[in-house]
């Protein structure tokens, strides 16, 4: 970040891990149980409903002079709410879900270590990768993005 940047505290402070909420939640799924699982989506899908405001708001405060402001404030309403639910919850949860399944499956299949060891060496391996997948599915949402919806003109 440069001195002329605002400080964007859903991406550039401590809160931004509100977002890996559900990754953390689904890497203790046979630990914790669905309840607990649905909170932690519920705690990163308020996490995007925040980001989605303060970007709409400020896309708002910036533009509330242009003739296209309705347009630009919905587009980037819309533009951070799909971004943000594909890249911090949907994508990331799927992938961490599936990571702990084949995890499961590999663990068992190989009969070396005991059930209660398997339940705690998935949560560890799905921890392990939470850094590993962050960037890809981030440039993934934006490939995605900026070869569909953000080739709608405003």
């Amino acid at each position: 970040m440069t001195l002329n940047e605002e400080l964007d505290i859903y991406k550039d402070t401590p809160l931004r891990l509100l977002g890996y909420a559900n990754e953390v939640g689904e890497s203790f799924r046979h630990i914790i149980g669905r309840k607990w699982v649905n909170f932690s989506y519920g705690i990163a899908t308020l996490y995007v409903i925040a980001d989605t405001i303060d970007k709409t708001w400020k896309s708002y405060e910036k533009n509330k002079e242009d003739p296209k402001c309705f347009k630009k404030v919905t587009f980037q309403c819309v533009d951070t709410l799909t971004w943000q639910m594909l890249a911090s919850v949907v994508i990331p949860g799927y992938t961490i879900n599936r990571i702990c399944a084949l995890s499961t499956y590999l663990i068992n299949k190989s009969n070396l270590v005991s059930k209660n060891a398997c339940r705690i060496i998935v949560p560890g391996i799905a921890l392990a990768s939470i850094p590993f997948i962050i960037k890809p599915i981030d440039h993934g949402t934006d490939y995605l993005l900026d070869n569909s919806l953000r080739k709608i003109e405003i």
